[in-house]
Parts: structure tokens; sequence; C-alpha cells
């Protein structure tokens, strides 16, 4: 008998063995190749890609330019869908809400970074539950001045306010624009007093301005450039780290308080749990359109600097973003709701 189960106990323990070290080794590969078939297989049907603001304006050349290169390159249509409201609230919302299967996304912007201490109500956390894709570009604006004031240049300028406190009115398209918070960041650094004035839109702030009512306003380099040209408006700098290519000649602010920038950035996101293997391939096609000389040509035109990078790269600078506007938010006290 012993003989007996020499013969078959132990070979068929041996067999039993076998088959469980190959099941474990199909186990451990099962997950990187449903990653590998997910990716392959994404996009099978259209994406939706929610931009949180109006049709019109900077945000909708970047999404329908970057939605026909995806749809090109993936072969499904990306479909470009506003959903403004609640300072960009209501359209992160949806897509916070949204199934994480990569079929919607979020066009991100600086409103996201700022919103999340600005409001202090939020049905979402938005670093917590968002899956940062990829930086698509940064944007500055041009601080300008009504010719009434009698400045022509950054310090000029904050010693005409220190002596004018609480005089000087700066315009905003609202409360909580990157307008806004790039005028209180510059309160701050420079130590000066000045009284916002919010407005509906860039349009209006811009009208004011432009009649003497308002003196200092934070302007796109495509809405600043004719009027800096025709002499209605003087400006005194772009609000990036670095010079803008569009205004060469103009300083960054920063020349003359280090360490101010104030751009406006703009992503992609997708909603928590969206599978690496998604996230990475969008990635990889967004980098590879923001490399193309077409796409990059037409960015360029927006007088932004192109991004792109990894994911932990975007989730970085919304991280930093978020850190910045949190403690000037907090200095001035603004607040939204």
């Amino acid at each position: 008998m012993r003989a007996l189960a020499g013969s078959f106990i132990v070979p068929a323990m041996n067999s039993a063995r076998r088959h469980v070290l190959r099941l474990s080794a199909i186990a451990a590969l099962a997950p990187g190749a449903l990653r590998s078939a997910e990716a392959q297989d994404y996009p099978s049907r259209p994406v939706h890609w929610i931009v949180p603001f109006a049709p019109g304006g900077g945000t909708d050349v970047v999404a329908r330019l970057m939605g026909r290169w995806l749809s090109d390159r993936l072969g499904q249509p990306f479909i470009i869908e506003n959903r403004p409201g609640a300072g960009a609230n209501i359209g992160t919302e949806v897509v916070v809400r949204a199934p994480s299967d990569g079929y919607t996304l979020l066009f991100a912007a600086s409103a996201n970074a700022i919103n999340a201490t600005l409001y202090r109500r939020l049905d979402f956390d938005f670093m917590r539950d968002i899956a940062p894709v990829a930086g698509l570009i940064r944007v500055p604006n041009v601080m300008v001045l009504h010719p009434s004031i009698p400045a022509s240049n950054i310090p000029e300028f904050i010693g005409y306010a220190r002596s004018h406190a609480g005089k000087i009115n700066f315009a905003s398209a609202g409360t909580g624009t990157t307008q806004h918070v790039s005028g209180e960041l510059f309160k701050i650094m420079a130590g000066i007093d000045m009284t916002h004035v919010p407005y509906r839109g860039t349009g209006p702030a811009l009208t004011d301005l432009l009649a003497g009512r308002v003196q200092v306003l934070f302007l796109s380099p495509g809405s600043a450039i004719k009027h800096i040209e025709a002499g209605t408006v003087r400006a005194l700098g772009v609000t990036s780290a670095a010079r803008c290519p569009a205004l060469p000649t103009l300083p960054a602010v920063g020349e003359f308080l280090p360490g101010f920038e104030a751009t406006l950035f703009y992503g992609v996101a997708a909603p928590r749990g969206t599978p690496e293997s998604v996230v990475e391939r969008l990635n990889r096609e967004i980098n590879a359109g923001l490399a193309e000389r077409s796409v990059r040509a037409r960015l360029d035109e927006l007088d932004g600097m192109v991004l792109g990078g990894t994911p932990a790269d975007f989730a970085r600078l919304i991280a930093e973003e978020t850190a910045k506007w949190r403690k000037v938010i907090a200095v001035a006290n603004i607040r939204a709701d």
C-alpha cells in the first residue's frame, strides 16, 4: 500500500501543485493583460469632454483644437460639451459624478484650483475626486492701467498706489476669477491697497477701464494688445514668470516683485478611478498633439506656454496652484458663497 501511495498519491500532489502554480501565474498576469486590452480597445464609443465654461474664448479654442486631434488619433468623436455655471463647478461636478471609464472628461482649469478654497460648500473635492491626465497650456494676463494714472512701470505704480491708498479701483470679470485673484496677489506682494470692482465678464470691466471708471485690469494679451497699441491703456507687465512672446519688450511683473506669477492653466482630467491604462493612453496622445507643429502653432496664438508632461506633472501643478490661491483667498478674505 505504501508503494501504491508512493506511486500514485505523490505524483497527484505534484500535478496539483503545478496546476496551482499555473493558475497563480495566470492570475498575476491577468491585471496587466486586462489593462493592455483596455487601453487598446479605448475608446470604442464617443467621448464626452465637458468644458465648464460658456462657449467662446480661449477655453473653446483649446478644447476644440485638442478634441479634433484626439478624434483623429483615436478614431472616435471627442464631443465638446459646454456646461457653464457656478464658476465652473457645475460642469466639474458632472465629470466627478460620471463613471470612471474614460468616456467623460473634464476641461480642467485654474478656476478649479481657485474654487477649492473660494467655495465653502462644494459637493466634491477636486484634487481627491479627479484623475489628472495632462496639462495643456498656461496663459498669462497683462496688467494694464488707464492712462490717467501717472505711472509707466511697476515701481512707479506701487509708489503712486501707496500714496493714494484705497483710491485706486481694479476691475475683474467677477469675484474669484483669475483676474480678481491676480489683483489680490499683486496687492499682497506690493503692500498696497486697491479696491476690487467685480463685473459680469471681461467686456464690461474693459469698457469701464477705457472710460476711466476703474483704473487697473488684468487682461489677456489678445484682448490687451490693440488697446496698448492705440494708447487707450498702458501696460505695466505680464503675469507669467517670464516675458510673453507676444509682448517681448514688456517685463514680467515678477521682475519687480520676485516670485509673482498668476497665469491661467488648462488641462484634461477624468473621474477618480479611471483606469491607469486609459489615462496613460490619453496622456500619450495629448503629448503627441502638443508636439505637432500645426497644433502648437495654433496654441502659440493664445500667447501661452505649452505644458504637456505626465499625469503626475499635471497633478503637481494643480496642487501648487490650489495651495497658492488658498493663501491669497485667505489673506484677502474672498468668498463666493
